[in-house]
Formats: structure tokens, sequence, C-alpha cells
């Protein structure tokens, strides 16, 4: 098995890279562990910016659903008082 690479921490641009390393200096920790942690915060970040749309939408559409089955109970309620209604009416008719 090979040996893990260093990470390649070059800058094109000198005072970025010197305010990196101060930032890492006043962070207490090497400018790779810096860098990787910043890189691990800014995914979490997406990440978590991601799942709380996703649970967001899935609220929205949760209650777009709900409404529907509340819309299709009420109309099954109507076809079912109207199923009753005719069968007593057809009832009616055959009593006569």
């Amino acid at each position: 098995m090979s040996q893990p690479k260093a990470m390649n921490l070059r800058f094109p641009d000198p005072d970025q890279r010197a305010a990196i390393e101060a930032a890492a200096r006043q962070e207490g920790v090497s400018l790779q562990e810096y860098i990787l942690s910043a890189a691990y915060a800014r995914a979490t970040a997406v990440e978590t910016h991601f799942l709380d749309a996703f649970r967001a939408s899935m609220a929205r559409s949760g209650e777009v659903f709900a409404e529907a089955a509340g819309a299709d109970g009420e109309r099954r309620t109507e076809d079912l008082a109207a199923r009753r209604d005719l069968e007593e009416q057809q009832e009616r008719g055959h009593a006569a």
C-alpha cells in the first residue's frame, strides 16, 4: 500500500496564504488542519442547508397531500350520501 500524500498547499496569492496562515496560528492549528476544518465546516453547512430545504419541501408536500386527502374524504362522504339517497328512492319505487 502506498503512503498517503501530503496536501498540496500552494496559494497563487501570497496575501491569501498569509491571511490563512494567520488565522491558523490564531486557532492554534496547522495550516493543513485549518484548511481541512474549514472545508469540513463548509461541507456540513451545505449539507445542513440542503436537509433544511428538503424538510421544508417534505412539509409542503405533506400539507398538499393532506388537503387532497381531506377533499377526497369529503367527496367520498358526499358520494355515499348520494348513493344512500338513490337506494332509498329505488326502495320506495319498488314498494309502490
